[in-house]
């Protein structure tokens, strides 16, 4: 099975999760992701961080092998990019 791209990355999180604003960086192994979602409002990073693993869902174990992530709910993304 080949490594995944960033853009198959970003693609499978976008299936499983509604974002807003989603950015996926990687070399094939180690990825870092920013997510925004609307579903973070009021769940803690360690309930967010499952929420994207849930939407990853098998992939996490088999083909992605670290994925870093921030995840921000809309307003909190406005508030850091100055919005």
């Amino acid at each position: 099975m080949a490594d995944p791209t960033p853009a198959e990355v970003r693609q499978y999180i976008a299936d499983g999760l509604p974002c807003t604003h989603l950015v996926v960086e990687g070399d094939g192994q180690h990825f870092f992701a920013t997510i925004v979602s609307a579903e973070f409002d009021g769940k803690s990073r360690v309930a967010r961080h499952q929420r994207v693993y849930q939407a990853l869902g098998d992939r996490m174990r088999a083909q992605i092998h670290a994925l870093s992530m921030k995840t921000l709910t809309p307003a909190e993304w406005a508030a850091q990019s100055g919005a």
